[in-house]
């Protein structure tokens, strides 16, 4: 049998836990308190039956007449007391008579059984009534308990969901989120005094992690940011010097490498506003298949546009050229033809016929100068494998609200295997009616 998953929680546990030991603590106690008292008890009707039974065998030796509830062989006498007293013992025994608790005790006279009875029942109604005092004081105590102990539980276990939401924000990239938790009890006390318990330090790790990280982030980013600014002068310059030299294959290299590190700057630059979140995007209304086929033609690339239904969508149109443009790029540069962009309604996919994309990618998605190897669908992307290609067409997808998914297409053939990146964008509220 499995148990439900919400008896996994530390709140149902601590519940359990405490139920459990006030249980236990209180039939220890119970029990303790049951038999002393009973002990008691017994032992004060025990001694006034043998009282009453010492005079009785006095006035039995003195041939005068037996005190009350006194008798020989009285016919209700417990026969395990009988036997007893004619083994020539004294005994004392509680058994009922006429259906009331009775406290027998019996002696030997003469070959027979001289016994006396004391009621037993107002001693019997004592310890009834006791149990149950205990039984009610102890449901009362675990209640009590639970509810005080419910309610200490419930305040960690809310602070450990806060610091675990907080943790989860940081992982999706809000490094700006921060638990703030100092301990939740230290209103009243001086912050150089309060201590800390065990949650408010794992809150302030977490948040002193966070900003340590997000310290570094954001210092990686400025220095990229400068970098590319940087290098932005010296290039221009080397282009407009490359255009001065007399044609020919080495200085077509040359012009060749200077444009490949003007476009990766460029690219530096550009994640670096997306990393920021600088950018502004202006929305206006397109229709997706004059787009697909703009990006194409500025392109430059032998690629198959199918509309197999268009659709008007509320993007910004520079950055959607820019996401389609690097998909398209990247699958003529890393995969193998016929490289084709179906537009299906708000969804257009960028499908190439190579060798699919590799595991890193479809696992953790684009990587920044990673690259794939030969082959493989598009690994690194834009810059000549250099990884900012998909990863800018990650961000901007991002920016304009669209969601971009890599896969593979399946195994090798004629019409199979390959990689496709499917973007899928969202309908302008006008529309939702009419989809």
């Amino acid at each position: 049998m499995r148990l439900p998953a919400w008896s996994a929680s530390l709140t149902w546990k601590s519940a359990c836990f405490i139920v459990l030991m006030c249980c236990s603590l209180a039939a220890v106690l119970g029990v303790l308190v049951h038999v002393g008292v009973t002990r008691q008890t017994v032992s004060a009707a025990r001694d006034k039956a043998l009282e009453q039974l010492h005079d009785a065998t006095r006035a039995y030796e003195a041939g005068e007449a037996l005190p009350p509830e006194s008798g020989l062989d009285p016919a209700a006498l417990p026969q395990s007391l009988r036997q007893l007293a004619l083994s020539g013992r004294r005994g004392t025994v509680v058994a009922e008579r006429d259906g009331r608790p009775t406290m027998w005790a019996a002696a030997p006279a003469d070959g027979r059984t001289l016994a006396t009875a004391v009621d037993y029942e107002q001693s019997a109604r004592t310890i009834t009534g006791l149990d149950n005092a205990i039984i009610g004081s102890s449901v009362l105590a675990i209640g009590g308990t639970l509810l005080v102990g419910g309610f200490a539980v419930r305040r960690v276990t809310r602070r450990l969901h806060q610091t675990a939401t907080v943790a989860r924000r940081i992982s999706r990239g809000e490094l700006d989120a921060r638990v703030g938790d100092a301990g939740g009890t230290g209103r009243g006390a001086s912050a150089r005094s309060a201590r800390l318990d065990e949650v408010a330090t794992v809150a302030r790790a977490l948040d002193t992690m966070a900003g340590t990280l997000q310290a570094k982030l954001v210092s990686e980013q400025r220095f990229t940011a400068d970098v590319a600014h940087e290098l932005r002068t010296p290039l221009t310059g080397l282009q407009a010097a490359s255009e001065l030299l007399p044609e020919g294959r080495a200085t077509d290299l040359v012009r060749e490498r200077v444009r490949t590190m003007r476009r990766l700057t460029e690219d530096l630059l550009e994640i670096s506003r997306l990393d920021s979140g600088s950018g502004v995007v202006e929305t206006d209304l397109h229709r997706l298949g004059r787009v697909a086929e703009r990006v194409v033609r500025a392109a430059g690339t032998d690629t198959e546009v199918v509309v197999v239904r268009d659709a008007h969508v509320e993007t910004d149109r520079r950055r959607l050229e820019r996401v389609l443009g690097n998909l398209v790029v990247n699958a003529h540069r890393h995969g193998r033809g016929p490289v084709v962009l179906t537009v299906a309604g708000p969804v257009v996919t960028v499908r190439d016929h190579g060798e699919g994309y590799p595991e890193y990618l479809l696992a953790h998605g684009p990587q920044r100068f990673r690259s794939g190897g030969a082959g493989g669908g598009g690994g690194g992307g834009g810059g000549k494998g250099h990884g900012l290609g998909l990863t800018i067409a990650a961000g901007q997808a991002e920016a304009i609200g669209a969601r971009l998914e890599f896969r593979n297409a399946g195994s090798g053939g004629a019409d199979g295997g390959g990689a496709e990146a499917v973007l899928t964008l969202p309908w302008p509220p006008a529309a939702e009616g009419g989809r």
